[in-house]
């Protein structure tokens, strides 16, 4: 199960449902904004979320996690151990620039901050995992969240949600608090490029790619 909400702010912003087809059981990943919308299209889809998974802390990314928590029992929202200076200040999350004067947070009581490396699984359909996959570059916080099938070299959907690490012919902004370029750059060719090159790279802003594809371009070689 892969389902695309464009969801519109500021700017607009890719949030995913990905799950199994059986039990229905879903991942959010990357609540941008409208936090209707993306109900509305779970409600329609008759699909139950599990988590909420962030690939990093900026306010498109996170703007309507808290929103669509509470809508749904208090979920928990997940993302890297780096991002909690992100989820907690304004400043780094940038919301204090788009909405001032006060921006907004996330409330600690509602995070869970994982390690690199942790696997995410489905209550209801075990098999089907993400693996969270440190990124950093764009924000000092950036991860990816990598299907099994890709993450391990298996037969399945071969696809990582990558956030604002990668976009199609284009990578992640670095002038923001936290951005590196050279981090990113590593972050790109290490984690994500040396994937299969059928894995499929489902950005926050931009159309599908793929890793194959991406290996093509002259920044990479």
């Amino acid at each position: 199960m892969l389902y695309l909400i464009e969801t519109h702010g500021p700017i607009t912003t890719n949030t995913y449902l990905y799950g199994d087809d059986a039990t229905q059981h879903a991942f959010l990943i990357d609540p941008g904004f409208e936090p209707e919308r993306i109900l509305a299209a779970i409600r329609e889809k008759g699909i139950t979320v599990e988590r909420i998974l962030l690939t990093h802390g900026h306010f498109d990314h996170i703007g309507a996690a808290l929103a669509v928590s509470d809508a749904l029992g208090a979920l928990p929202i997940c993302m890297w151990e780096k991002g909690r200076k992100y989820a907690e200040s304004p400043n780094w999350n940038l919301s204090a620039n788009f909405f001032p004067p006060a921006g907004f947070t996330l409330p600690a009581a509602r995070m869970t901050y994982l390690p690199d490396g942790a696997c995410l699984a489905l209550a209801a359909a075990p098999a089907c995992r993400l693996h969270l996959t440190a990124t950093p570059g764009h924000t000092e916080d950036g991860c990816s969240y990598v299907s099994e099938a890709a993450a391990r070299r298996t037969d399945g959907d071969r696809l990582a949600f990558v956030g604002d690490t990668i976009f199609r012919a284009s990578y992640g902004a670095t002038h923001f608090p936290g951005g590196d370029e050279p981090t990113l750059m590593q972050s790109i060719k290490t984690r994500l490029l040396t994937l299969p090159k059928d894995t499929l790279l489902l950005s926050g802003h931009s159309e599908p790619t793929t890793v194959g594809e991406e290996r093509t371009r002259a920044w990479y070689r």
